[in-house]
């Protein structure tokens, strides 16, 4: 099995799934990770947030914890879901979360 696929694995993510969302395609389901991690969503919820735009930044988490959760990158995506519901109530999360959310982010991408 590929070992972008392998490390994605012992990161938590569902693979298994994943693949399964891609037709068992591992190439594709790569791909796929490599896209949704450079997501401008990304940048978009960081400074949404900076400029407290709770409206914004709930747009761009909720955009990004779909994207995540469908290729099952299930502990980004879990981080993401608990900023979107955060935004959701109409409050700003905290910068440990922000952090959080861009540590595991560049563990993701670096395995690429």
């Amino acid at each position: 099995m590929n070992e972008v696929i392998e490390r994605a694995r012992a990161m938590g993510a569902d693979v298994e799934t994943g693949l399964k969302r891609c037709v068992g395609k591992e190439d594709l389901y790569v791909m796929l990770i490599g896209t949704a991690l450079k997501d401008k969503n990304f940048d978009l919820l960081k400074e949404k947030v900076l400029s407290k735009e709770v409206s914004g930044a709930f747009e761009a988490a909720h955009a990004l914890k779909g994207v995540l959760s469908n290729l099952c990158l299930d502990p980004l995506a879990a981080e993401l879901s608990k900023v979107t519901e955060v935004l959701r109530a109409g409050s700003l999360p905290e910068e440990k979360d922000m952090d959080l959310i861009e540590r595991q982010r560049e563990e993701y991408m670096n395995i690429l």
